[in-house]
């Protein structure tokens, strides 16, 4: 493992450190707090490639200092005077004469070290200084740039988590907190997987990670983990010598001190998102009390610069930029989001967003932009699952705070909000091969809803659903509840989605007949463009592939009449699957030949996005396989594949795992 300059996995930032202060007379190191740009500073400022014959001072602001008009510039003014060796006062306040007097012939380095509470004044120091004492140059360790045209940022990032590629040894957060345990607790080899989990909980900040190495004496790296996983400001140790070090909480809290009011109303807001966001969701969630919309953008701007947040993506990319906020920030904000009473009116607004943001992909889907869809869940789905945990806590949000949210008293109650949610995401568990949490998180939520609430049908006809394939008694019981309402409500197309689950049932069942008949009345009920599940050509792709088992031709007519249906020109996915069961049809018709080049052609449409469509896409490469080896090789026939009709899988194992998708 790399230990450069006693540091460990900062070799090649210790080499391009000292390559930028070979080629720039300013150099400005930038990072999150406790990421190390001290260390590094001093690694390089104290090492014999950087002492050749020149002075080094090095100035660093310390907690207790006072902040006053040119307070760094007295600081530095004694530290020149000091190095200088001449009698204190000698130059008064004259830092540009205390520099050339200490440059002389061989040149002078100046550190100056954690200026974040005087980076204005540093900005205006630097500038005199550079053309008055030609042989000097200047290292600056801060979170952010000093923002002057000849400066050489290097910002620096935390350590590696994952392991190197060659596998020479642990990843460099892994060996640092490994070195930081020595005088602790012994650290079996065994452990190295939990440890690798307290490195990415605490995302590689060598300070919190030297705090957590602190905490393996009292604990297992098993709890430590456990423990982080819940919160990390608690982190403290006693052997930093800085204050702010002592704790993530005091670190945190630094940053926080020198922020605007304004930016630390929108940093604690943003504590109530659990992964990235947009800057549209902040401006939701964080405005109101104090902070005008238009001031988000700009509070996250700063955020980003300070290091607790992080801009994701190209800049001026296509894609709209989305911030991810460090772990151990956001327990900050949202810890100090709690004491200031924001915290419910910040997770109503959230819950409000994300409740619309799970609306928008379910319009997304019907209207054929599938992907589009898929990636709105993926890119938004830590929120959302925070939206619906938070509402099975022990402690969920207060429908008065859903309310005061939204200014109106149709704010709703938190488990209605989660329910809406899951719903709107039927397509994410039934068609992308999530059923098992689905519908675990629909099991969990429907005993919180009084029974008379309209959203219980649908939930429990969708809980169906995605049991069905892996229990089929909860799915029947289900089904049960949830059909009474259905016919009294005079719901068709939750009749008809009812009854295709029936039909799935049946299919397990091996009953055919039965099968067929519920197959064919969800196809007649469902309308043509019923939002909130799948149209009427699943339904009938699934029936098609039933009576390809006792009537083929009827079966390729059926399939012929899911391929025309209107819809399938905007759903990918029902296309997909009414495709399959057309090939299908035609093999079991013996037409393999046709089956073969139907099912090669529709496995081509959908070649373009592999992300597209995973169930048929799964079932026709496994009908080509099988009509490949049956009838186009020398080989012996093989066993005709168990057909795979739409419906959601319940467990997430690779597609290839699977003998055959869901049964429709």
């Amino acid at each position: 493992m790399d230990t450069a300059g006693g540091l460990v996995g900062r070799g090649r930032e210790l080499a391009e450190l000292r390559a930028a202060l070979g080629t720039h007379r300013l150099v400005c190191v930038t990072g999150a707090a406790g990421v190390g740009k001290s260390r590094l500073a001093v690694a390089v400022a104290t090492s014999p490639a950087e002492g050749a014959g020149q002075a080094t001072v090095r100035v660093r602001w310390h907690d207790a200092v006072p902040v006053g008009p040119r307070a760094l510039s007295a600081r530095v003014a004694r530290a020149l005077t000091a190095a200088a060796g001449a009698p204190p006062g000698t130059h008064g306040t004259d830092v540009a004469a205390a520099a050339c007097a200490v440059a002389g012939t061989d040149g002078l380095l100046l550190v100056l070290d954690d200026i974040d509470p005087v980076h204005t004044e540093c900005v205006g120091l630097v500038q005199r200084l550079l053309p008055a004492v030609p042989g000097l140059r200047v290292l600056v360790t801060a979170r952010r740039p000093l923002g002057l045209g000849d400066e050489r940022v290097l910002p620096l990032a935390p350590l590696a988590v994952e392991p190197p590629a060659d596998g020479t040894g642990p990843a460099a957060a892994v060996a640092l907190l490994l070195s930081a345990a020595g005088g602790g607790a012994p650290v079996a080899e065994a452990d190295l997987p939990e440890l690798t989990r307290v490195c990415r909980l605490l995302e590689g900040v060598p300070l919190a990670i030297e705090l957590a190495a602190g905490q393996l004496g009292d604990r297992t790296v098993r709890d430590l983990a456990a423990r982080l996983e819940v919160d990390q400001c608690w982190l403290a140790g006693r052997g930093p010598v800085l204050r702010r070090h002592r704790s993530l909480r005091a670190a945190l809290g630094a940053v926080h001190a020198l922020c605007a009011p304004v930016v630390r109303r929108v940093w604690q807001r943003a504590g109530a998102f659990a992964g990235s966001f947009t800057e549209a969701a902040a401006v939701f969630v964080c405005a109101g009390a104090g902070v005008e919309p238009d001031q988000v953008p700009s509070c996250l701007a700063l955020l980003c610069a300070v290091g607790v947040l992080e801009a994701l993506g190209e800049p001026g990319g296509l894609r709209l930029p989305r911030y991810r906020m460090a772990r151990a920030a956001r327990d900050f904000g949202a810890e100090r989001c709690e004491q200031a009473g924001e915290m419910p009116s910040a997770l109503a607004r959230h819950a409000v967003h994300y409740r619309g943001v799970a609306a928008v992909a379910e319009t997304l889907w019907h209207m054929g932009l599938q992907r589009q869809a898929a990636r709105v869940v993926m890119d938004e789905h830590d929120d959302l699952m925070a939206l619906v945990h938070r509402a099975t806590a022990p402690r969920p949000l207060p429908a008065s705070a859903c309310a005061r949210a939204t200014g109106s008293a149709e704010g709703g109650d938190a488990a209605e909000a989660a329910l809406e949610t899951v719903l709107h995401l039927w397509f994410w568990w039934a068609a992308y091969e999530r059923g098992a949490e689905g519908s675990a998180l629909l099991l969990r939520l429907l005993p919180l809803l009084p029974a008379d609430s309209p959203l219980v049908p649908r939930s429990r006809w969708l809980a169906a659903w995605l049991t069905a394939a892996h229990d089929p008694a909860t799915a029947r019981h289900q089904l049960e509840l949830a059909w009474p309402a259905a016919v009294m409500a005079g719901d068709d197309a939750l009749v008809g989605r009812i009854a295709h689950v029936h039909g799935t049932l049946a299919w397990q069942r091996r009953d055919l007949d039965a099968a067929a008949a519920y197959y064919r009345q969800a196809a007649d009920c469902i309308p043509g463009a019923a939002s909130g599940g799948p149209p009427p050509g699943v339904s009938l792709a699934a029936l098609a592939v039933v009576q390809s088992h006792t009537a083929p031709d009827t079966a390729v007519r059926t399939a012929h009449h899911a391929l025309a249906q209107e819809g399938n020109r905007d759903d990918p996915w029902a296309a997909a699957l009414a495709h399959y069961a057309c090939a299908f049809a035609d093999h079991r018709a013996g037409r393999a030949g046709r089956a073969w080049v139907r099912a090669h052609h529709a496995l081509t449409r959908l070649a373009a996005h592999p992300e597209e469509a995973p169930q048929p896409r799964t079932a026709l490469q496994r009908l080509i396989d099988h009509l490949e080896q049956t009838h186009f090789d020398a080989g012996p026939p093989t066993r005709t594949p168990r057909p795979s009709v739409p419906p959601p899988r319940s467990t997430a194992k690779p597609p290839a795992e699977e003998t055959t998708a869901a049964r429709g």
